[in-house]
């Protein structure tokens, strides 16, 4: 299942479309990628948008509304926590870049290793009737 994009409809007055066309325009933006804008902005704040000029933000917020963007406190506790998993996974990255070069040690060490020996592998020995005994070590 694929990620379908809908359509939606916003009826506005013939001065307000002028209006936010000139606005896209001056960003060198379609109409359509404002209206995109602002509902992906609805959407990521849970439906707190407020469009207003740039310059106008600051005479904008209002001493009993709510700041914008949301805050939220964190618990101390949870922010120890999470420097603490930060430091756990830290340590665990530089264990296996530890074990990582130790394996790569031990391949190494395993091709420079004489080949002179003879080698016998197991399943060659299933396949062999000959009665000659192996000897190990």
């Amino acid at each position: 299942m694929g990620n379908k994009n809908k359509t939606i409809s916003f009826r506005v007055n013939e001065d307000t479309f002028e209006r936010l066309r000139e606005i896209a325009e001056a960003r060198d933006l379609s109409l359509s990628a404002v209206f995109r804008d602002y509902v992906d902005s609805l959407v990521a704040h849970d439906g707190r948008v407020r469009v207003v000029p740039e310059n106008d933000y600051e005479a904008v917020e209002d001493e009993d509304a709510e700041p914008f963007p949301p805050r939220v406190e964190v618990p101390k506790s949870f922010v120890r926590e999470h420097e603490r998993l930060e430091l756990e996974a830290e340590h665990l990255r530089e264990q296996l870049d530890e074990h990582k070069a130790y394996v790569n040690y031990l391949q190494e060490q395993l091709a420079e290793m004489d080949r002179d020996e003879e080698v016998i592998f197991l399943e060659e020995l299933d396949g062999d009737d000959g009665d000659q005994p192996y000897q190990l070590g």
